[in-house]
């Protein structure tokens, strides 16, 4: 969830050599080390929407101050957009001076909270050394997956499989969706809660019950106990800044609402039809996408039910002026809406795709009414 450039990503290696020799070697951390988790603030970058999640270990003893980051990815890598669409992208970890990691995130405004790993010297140690390993062997290399694999699962995996076993869990939410969770975090970018409400399908509407967020993670070390004590000790605000929520002309709930409002009020034959057109492709995408993609949560669109790619056809036979079958497809697409209606009314998404559930509705049924067969009036 943490953009790297690439130069900083040439650092980290330049870094990573530097200290290869001496933890390839299982350097003993002294008394004094502290390994932490670091939770950093929300951004308004898409990137950066949910947080950040990475690990500090500071040992003065040894002069050591990093924190071990597995939210890198580069952007030079080869079909980037493709491989991040179909769910192959390689994330993987590096590691940053601590002080360099703090000015970004003061640059950013970004806020950044410690918690302390309230830990025996052996365990310090162990995983210290298990970061080590991974940062030098080709486990630092992960499929990125947007709930089950990102920076903040694999910090929880890291410390769990140090500790032997199951120990941070989920404290919060779990019994809401992940949809539900995701909710609150786009405000100020209203186009992205959309999208991101159109295209996820059934996955993210499971209940919630894996930390896959970096406040998530937080709240749970709060509460999280190991050997008879809490695991972290109180948090500690390193930055504190208060999140600027953007303000734009164009990316609200007004634009979307007049557009739709536009669409109804326009009882337009055209408007109707490129209305539909929009719509049936994007239902293509989805499909596309389901069957493209190894990311699970875009897989079991239901969404498709208001974006039907058989829209299209609706508009070909209108096109042809079939008005039989043009009423035919628009009556389908009628159940289809009913359908999708009432499958999404107790979802989380239910009242921002309400606007374009009434908008097609009006659309279809007057496509409906152009093409349904008089009726004889006899006297």
């Amino acid at each position: 969830m943490k953009k790297v450039l690439l130069q900083k990503t040439l650092f980290s290696l330049l870094l990573l050599l530097s200290f290869t020799i001496g933890f390839s070697q299982n350097v003993p951390l002294s008394k004094y080390a502290k390994i932490s988790v670091i939770t950093c603030g929300l951004g308004n970058e898409t990137y950066s929407y949910f947080g950040h999640t990475a690990i500090r270990v500071k040992d003065p003893l040894n002069n050591l101050d990093v924190v071990y980051n597995y939210g890198a990815f580069d952007f030079s890598t080869p079909n980037f957009v493709a491989k991040f669409a179909k769910g192959d992208l390689q994330y993987f970890v590096v590691v940053h001076e601590f002080a360099d990691f703090i000015n970004d995130y003061t640059y950013e405004k970004r806020s950044v909270f410690e918690q302390e790993l309230i830990l025996s010297q052996d365990l310090k140690q162990k995983l210290f050394d298990k970061l080590n390993t991974v940062l030098l062997s080709e486990e630092r290399y992960y499929t990125y997956k947007f709930i089950d694999k990102n920076c903040t699962s694999m910090v929880v995996d890291v410390v769990n499989s140090t500790l032997g076993g199951n120990v941070i869990v989920k404290k919060e939410d779990a019994d809401k969706t992940y949809r539900s969770v995701l909710f609150p975090y786009f405000k100020g970018h209203f186009y992205d809660q959309l999208g991101t409400s159109i295209i996820f399908g059934t996955k993210v509407d499971q209940p919630a019950t894996r930390i896959f967020l970096p406040f998530e993670l937080k709240n749970s070390l709060d509460e999280t106990t190991f050997e008879g004590h809490l695991l972290a000790g109180k948090s500690k605000t390193l930055l504190s800044f208060q999140k600027e929520t953007p303000i734009s002309w164009w990316n609200n709930i007004y634009t979307y609402l007049f557009i739709l409002g536009f669409v109804v009020l326009a009882h337009n034959k055209i408007v109707d039809k490129i209305y539909l057109v929009i719509l049936s492709f994007m239902g293509i995408f989805f499909v596309s996408v389901g069957f493209y993609s190894f990311h699970q949560e875009l897989a079991m669109n239901y969404n498709v039910l208001l974006f039907s790619p058989l829209l299209l056809i609706l508009i070909v036979f209108s096109v042809l002026k079939n008005k039989k079958w043009t009423y035919r497809f628009a009556v389908l697409h009628l159940l289809f809406l009913l359908v999708y209606t009432i499958f999404i009314i107790n979802k989380a998404h239910f009242f921002i795709m309400l606007p374009m559930i009434i908008t097609s509705g009006f659309v279809l049924v007057r496509a409906a009414i152009r093409n349904a067969k008089p009726i004889p009036i006899i006297i």
